[in-house]
Parts: structure tokens; C-alpha cells; sequence
């Protein structure tokens, strides 16, 4: 199918998706292989703070320690984490922070998923009218700074912050909650800033779904319950796993909201990234960090592709 679409494709389409394609495709590969190419380096007290990979007789001169220091006691640390008996979560400290970065990631996924579909599926059914501000609604916190409505939510979940001050005025609560700075806040921040990436992707495979199909169903007798799983659901996984991993592949390297309301028990993968470049001065390491977490997120989006690309085949038969 792949092929029959490229010999479809005029030369200027060729270019007008080309060239962006390209230029993306630089973008990411360029960096990616210079901080490669540090990651094979060692830390040394000099700008840049790391040892070249050709000495000055022109030799290749490349280190593995770097990795080596990420996956030492990794088996251990591993059978540790998978073991809900054991007394600790092991020695490895990056294969925990991956651990909980891909953990809160996917949490977040879920619980954008469970929140975003009922929200794309009404304003994809609701009147043109309204459609519009419906959508505009979901895109309004855009219009203001992400660093802002982070903040914005440290000023709601504080000890001293509006949630608490209300609960105790009205009698409710006799002692402030714990609402700040651990997981429940982590993940409830994560899932407002990520939310609209989920709902969009599904408005736009839903409001392309035959609502003829669904009176067909009803007039046969199918519940609506049966009709949503058989017809609803099917028809817009593509918009399900494009939602998924536009919120699961940056909430895996997510920096500010972690630092900002996370707390010292969730430590994520981009604090272990600052902390490597800018506190330790250690950029070989912190390079290896940030190559094995590119991999680990070219996983999902290979799978994604894929996926596509089989719907593409399935669709032209």
C-alpha cells in the first residue's frame, strides 16, 4: 500500500511532504548523534567538560563506562522492582527513574484516555453550532504560559493554597490534606497539561464517524453499550493510539511539572537528565542517559507506525 501511494504522489506533493519530513528528520537525528557521540566520551575537566573521541594522533579513543555505570546491579535492581515481597527497589538508580517515568507516563495516558474520550465523543456529536467553542474551550489553557498554569495548580494543592483554605473554612477537613508534592498531585498536573492532546486526536477520528452506522445498529436492536464496543470503539482506534502516544512520549521525559509538584519521591528521567548535565557537570553520562531514553520512546512510535501502516493496508482491500 505504502508503495502504491508513493507512485501516486505528484513530484510537487512530493516536495510539499518531503521537505518538511526532511528538515524534521535533521532535527532529530543531528543532535541525537552528537550527544551519541558524547555519550562515548569521558568526563573531563575542560569546555566542553568532556574528553574527545580522536586523540591527537588521530586514534579513536571511546569509553563503555558510561553505560556500564547505568546498568550495573541491573538484573538485581530489576528482580527487586518485579518483587513485591522485596524490602527495597534496588541499586540501580536510572533503571528506577525509567521505572517510574514510564510508570507515571502511562498512567497519565490512561487516565487521559478515560477522561478525553467521553470529551471528544460529545463534541464530536454535538450541534456544528457549538462545536466550534467546544473545541476552542479545550484549547484555551494553550493561550497561557505552561510554566504559569504549573504554578497555578502549586498555588491550589499547597498546604496553604486555595483547596485547603476552603476545606477547612467550611468545617469539611479539621487538618490541611496532603495534596502537594507527591504522586496524586504528579500525576493530577500531568494529566490537565496532557489532557488536550488526547481529546483532539480523537474529536477528529470520531466527528468522521457515519452516525448512520449507529441507527443501523439500533434499528437491528444491538444496546447502545453493544453498538459503542462493536462500532464506536473499533473505528477509532486510530485516534486512541495517536492520542496515546502524543501524551505517553512527553510525559516520559517530563521535566518541569516532576520538579515543580512531584517531590523528591518521584524522581523522573529529565531531573536525572538536569541533574547530570548542570550538578554533577557530568555530560558523558548525562548523554547516555538521554540516548537510552530516545530508545526506549522509538519503541512506541515504531509500534505506532506500524500499526498505521497495517490500517493503511487493511483499508485498501
Amino acid at each position: 500500500m505504502s508503495v502504491n501511494i508513493k507512485r501516486r504522489l505528484r513530484p510537487g506533493r512530493k516536495m510539499v511532504i518531503g521537505v518538511p519530513f526532511v528538515w524534521l528528520l535533521l532535527l532529530f537525528l543531528v543532535p541525537f548523534f552528537i550527544v551519541l557521540k558524547i555519550s562515548f566520551a569521558e568526563q573531563a575537566l575542560a569546555i566542553p567538560p568532556f574528553t574527545p573521541l580522536f586523540d591527537e594522533q588521530g586514534k579513536l579513543h571511546w569509553v563503555w563506562q558510561n553505560y556500564q555505570d547505568m546498568f550495573a546491579d541491573f538484573g538485581s535492581s530489576l528482580a527487586a522492582l518485579l518483587n513485591p515481597f522485596a524490602a527495597g527497589n534496588g541499586d540501580n538508580i536510572y533503571l528506577l527513574t525509567y521505572w517510574l517515568s514510564v510508570k507515571t507516563a502511562l498512567m497519565t495516558t490512561v487516565i487521559c484516555l478515560l477522561l478525553g474520550y467521553p470529551m471528544a465523543y460529545a463534541i464530536a456529536r454535538a450541534k456544528p453550532s457549538i462545536r466550534n467553542t467546544l473545541l476552542l474551550a479545550i484549547m484555551l489553557p494553550f493561550w497561557t504560559s505552561f510554566l504559569l498554569r504549573v504554578y497555578a495548580w502549586m498555588g491550589l494543592l499547597g498546604q496553604n493554597g486555595i483547596i485547603n483554605n476552603y476545606l477547612l473554612k467550611w468545617g469539611w477537613i479539621s487538618q490541611p490534606l496532603d495534596l502537594f508534592y507527591n504522586s496524586f498531585s504528579l500525576v493530577l498536573v500531568m494529566v490537565y497539561a496532557y489532557l488536550p492532546f488526547m481529546v483532539l486526536p480523537l474529536y477528529t477520528q470520531l466527528v468522521k464517524l457515519d452516525g448512520r452506522l449507529l441507527e443501523a445498529a439500533a434499528d437491528l436492536g444491538a444496546h447502545p453499550v453493544k453498538a459503542f464496543l462493536t462500532i464506536t470503539l473499533p473505528l477509532s482506534k486510530t485516534g486512541i493510539v495517536a492520542g496515546s502516544m502524543l501524551v505517553f512520549i512527553p510525559c516520559v521525559g517530563e521535566y518541569v511539572i516532576p520538579e515543580l509538584v512531584g517531590g523528591p519521591d518521584n524522581l523522573m528521567i529529565g531531573k536525572v537528565l538536569w541533574q547530570a548535565f548542570f550538578d554533577q557537570n557530568n555530560w558523558p553520562l548525562a548523554a547516555a542517559v538521554a540516548v537510552v531514553m530516545v530508545l526506549l520512546l522509538v519503541v512506541p512510535i515504531a509500534l505506532f507506525q506500524r500499526y498505521e501502516e497495517r490500517e493503511l493496508e487493511e483499508g485498501s482491500k
